[in-house]
C-alpha cells in the first residue's frame, strides 16, 4: 500500500482499511508457488551443436516490497535470467552429456537464479528441462550411431559365444580323452595286476607240486617208482619214433637201457 504516492505498508490478507484518496494499493502478490513457463531457446553446445531447450520454472514471493519496487517486472526478470544461465551451461557441456546430466543442469539454473532474485523478493523453488530437441540431422546421426552400436553389441555378443562354444568343446575333448587315458591306464594296470596274479599262482602251484614229488622221492620205494616211470616213458618215445619214421635212433650208449630195464623190472619184482 502506497499513501500519497510512497510505500506505507504491506497489507496481510484478511479484512483491512484504508483511507480513501489518501491511500492506494500500487500491487497484489500471490505468495503461492507459482509455475512459470520458460520460453524455449536454442543453445550452442560445447562441441558446436544447436540444441533447443524448452524448461519451466518455479518460483514464490517470500516479500512483496521488493518484488513491487526491487524490479519493475519480476516475472521478465527471472525469465530472462533463466534463459541467460541456461545457455551459459549447455555451452559448457557436449551434446551426448547434455541428456545425462539434466540434473546438473537444473541446479546450476536454480542456483544462479535464486541469488539473483532475492534483491526482487522472490525464491526460486526449482527449475526442470522439459525437453532437448536437436537438429533432425542430429537426431538421424543419433539413431544411426545408436544402431550401430545395437549391432556391434550383438556381433561382439555372437562372437563371445561362438568362443564359448569352442572353449566348451576343447574342454570336453580334454575331459574325455583325460578319462579315456585314466580307464586305459587302470585297465592296464588291473591286467598286469591278474596276470602277475596268475603268474604268481602258476609259479606256486609248480613249487608246491615240485615239493610233493621231491617228498615222494625221499619217501620209501620213490626213488625206484621214478626209475620206472622214467624207464616206462623212455621207452615209449623210442617206440613213438620207430612208428612215425623209416630212422631208427639206437642210444649211443645201449648199457643205459639196459639198466633201465633192469631197474624197472626190480621195481615190478618188489612190487609183486
Amino acid at each position: 500500500m502506497e499513501r500519497l504516492g510512497r510505500y506505507h505498508a504491506t497489507l496481510e490478507p484478511g479484512l483491512r482499511f484504508t483511507i480513501p484518496f489518501v491511500d492506494c494499493i500500487s500491487a497484489r502478490h500471490d505468495l503461492r508457488e507459482v509455475p512459470l513457463d520458460v520460453p524455449s531457446q536454442v543453445c550452442i553446445t560445447k562441441d558446436n551443436t544447436q540444441l533447443q531447450v524448452d524448461g519451466i520454472l518455479y518460483f514464490q514471493v517470500t516479500d512483496p516490497k521488493l518484488a513491487t519496487y526491487g524490479s519493475s517486472n519480476y516475472i521478465v526478470a527471472i525469465t530472462q535470467l533463466a534463459q541467460t544461465t541456461l545457455r551459459s551451461v549447455v555451452g559448457k557441456l557436449e551434446l551426448d552429456k547434455t541428456f545425462e546430466e539434466r540434473d546438473m543442469i537444473n541446479h546450476a539454473v536454480v542456483n544462479a537464479l535464486d541469488e539473483a532474485a532475492m534483491n526482487w523478493g522472490v525464491k526460486v523453488l526449482r527449475y526442470e528441462i522439459k525437453d532437448l530437441t536437436p537438429p533432425k540431422e542430429i537426431l538421424h546421426a543419433m539413431q544411426a550411431q545408436i544402431t550401430a552400436e545395437r549391432e556391434k553389441r550383438a556381433l561382439i555378443a555372437a562372437s563371445e559365444g561362438r568362443k564359448q562354444e569352442q572353449i566348451n568343446i576343447a574342454m570336453g575333448q580334454k575331459e574325455a580323452a583325460i578319462a579315456k587315458s585314466e580307464g586305459d591306464k587302470i585297465s592296464d594296470i588291473n591286467q598286469a595286476q591278474g596276470e602277475a596274479a596268475a603268474i604268481l599262482a602258476k609259479a606256486e602251484a609248480n613249487a608246491e607240486a615240485i615239493r610233493k614229488i621231491a617228498m615222494a622221492i625221499e619217501s620209501q620205494g620213490g626213488l625206484q617208482a621214478v626209475n620206472l616211470k622214467v624207464a616206462e616213458q623212455y621207452v615209449a618215445a623210442l617206440a613213438n619214433i620207430a612208428k612215425t619214421g623209416n630212422t631208427i635212433v639206437v642210444p649211443q650208449n645201449l648199457t643205459d637201457i639196459a639198466s633201465l630195464v633192469t631197474a624197472a623190472t626190480s621195481v615190478l619184482k618188489g612190487n609183486k
